[in-house]
């Protein structure tokens, strides 16, 4: 099974590189994902470029090479990071704290699986992340700086990076605040944020349930309870994947989905689902019974989205939602959106880079998940 895995991965990583993947601004020894697919001249160029969306592309590439390391990948890895860096204008740093987040789980990953040298990157970004933890303005980390919004994608990311670079104890903080804070207690999953004024304040909850905010709250979880051993990291997984299997699945298939930043949030999911497959510990049965759900979502979303999808010029095209057949964009198709801190989708959200490689990612998880079956 997990070799039939491998050769979707393949195939979804080499429609990326294919359609999207292109040098930056001709530079040499540089690679960066166009938001698009087919673009226009703008995106063509990289007026638009959507650093989050770059940093899960970098991400992508690690899995690759860690699924089947080749010369070319370790380049790409280089190539992606060193052009991320040119297009952020002289810096690794970034006005919000989810987008440095996730660029510092990638950069960490290349560093620690590929033995490549992020550490000055890392540093940068690890420090942005630690020091933005504010217990006094009643957080949590902020969304972006001066921000009174405190939110899952910001603090989950964070917390996986720090638990990942040895600040456990910031990180296990991070997670208890999350459990605290933005637990729905009926429903058992994460809210979307707090905006709040102080640590006196009550707060304002944004009540909106994401997929990815699930994930990144599994990543962090899992990873506090292989580094820890404190059985509520373990306990929280347990109550987490049951209450994303009831609530965000049908018939065990991740449903819903879009464009924009919409787009990853499913491939995010499915990320973190098949790293509770992989490396939760424990063998109790709620230990056990974990693992074997969290992989089977995995698997049949993946199997599913696989089925759906068109084949282009002998490549994967993925759809939006995973559980319906994919459209095919083109070039009059409404374009994305950046407003409000937020990328929209395109009329057709296929058209989208955050769609295709929420769709690679959903590739790579199953491979992970596979193995852990």
């Amino acid at each position: 099974m997990q070799h039939q895995w491998a050769e979707r991965a393949d195939a979804a990583e080499e429609a990326m590189v294919s359609r999207h993947v292109r040098r930056l601004w001709a530079l040499p020894g540089t690679a960066l994902g166009v938001v698009a697919w087919p673009p226009v001249r703008r995106e063509r160029l990289f007026f638009s470029w959507h650093y989050w969306w770059q940093a899960h592309l970098l991400d992508c590439v690690v899995d690759a090479a860690l699924r089947d390391p080749t010369p070319k990948r370790r380049r790409r890895i280089t190539k992606i990071a060193r052009a991320h860096r040119v297009r952020n204008i002289g810096g690794w740093t970034n006005n919000y704290y989810d987008d440095m987040a996730w660029l510092g789980i990638a950069l960490e990953r290349a560093q620690r699986l590929h033995h490549l040298d992020y550490r000055n990157a890392i540093q940068d970004l690890e420090s942005e992340l630690f020091d933005a933890w504010a217990p006094d303005q009643g957080g949590g980390i902020p969304w972006c700086k001066r921000s009174n919004f405190y939110n899952t994608p910001a603090n989950g990311p964070a917390a996986i990076m720090l638990a990942r670079t040895g600040r456990l104890w910031r990180a296990q903080a991070i997670a208890d605040w999350m459990d605290e804070k933005l637990r729905d207690p009926f429903t058992g999953l994460m809210f979307d944020g707090i905006r709040t004024d102080g640590p006196d304040s009550a707060g304002e909850l944004d009540r909106e349930i994401y997929s990815y905010c699930q994930g990144v709250a599994l990543g962090t979880e899992t990873e506090l309870a292989v580094r820890l051993g404190a059985p509520r990291h373990r306990h929280r997984v347990h109550a987490l994947v049951e209450a994303i299997d009831k609530r965000l699945t049908e018939d065990g298939l991740i449903v819903g989905g879009g464009g924009g930043d919409g787009g990853l949030f499913n491939g995010i999911l499915a990320r973190y689902l098949a790293l509770v497959a992989a490396e939760l510990p424990g063998d109790r049965a709620a230990d056990v019974r974990a693992r074997r759900t969290a992989a089977q979502i995995v698997l049949d979303s993946a199997e599913v989205a696989w089925e759906n999808r068109l084949q282009v010029e002998g490549l994967p095209l993925f759809g939006r939602d995973w559980t319906a057949p994919a459209h095919l964009p083109g070039l009059g198709d409404g374009i994305a959106t950046f407003t409000g801190g937020t990328v929209r989708s395109s009329d057709i959200a296929e058209r989208d880079f955050s769609v295709q490689l929420g769709g690679w990612m959903l590739m790579e998880a199953a491979y992970v998940a596979s193995g852990a079956l």
